[in-house]
């Protein structure tokens, strides 16, 4: 599939995201989309953001999350350099 057409579906994606409107509706798309590992991991990645922003330690967010500390750097440059998107949802 060529990049033009996956930035389509991505798209596609993203806006039926923001068509979901409760708690309820969200579990269903996410189980509906998603393996329970997939939204797992997910969460658990939501989770180290938030205790980023809250100022805990790399270690702190290993034995918190249980992920490895390649997805925990890998958040941390999210939050740093990244496109914004954790900040959107958490705030700053």
């Amino acid at each position: 599939m060529d990049d033009e057409k996956l930035n389509g579906h991505i798209d596609d994606l993203c806006n039926a995201i923001l068509r979901l409107r409760t708690v309820e509706q969200c579990r269903a798309f996410l189980e509906d989309l998603c393996t329970y590992k997939e939204v797992e991991q997910m969460a658990k990645r939501i989770y180290a953001a938030e205790l980023f922003l809250r100022g805990d330690t790399y270690n702190d967010i290993i034995a918190a999350t249980e992920l490895s500390s390649a997805t925990i750097s890998r958040v941390s440059r999210a939050l740093s350099h990244g496109s914004g998107g954790y900040k959107s949802v958490l705030g700053d």
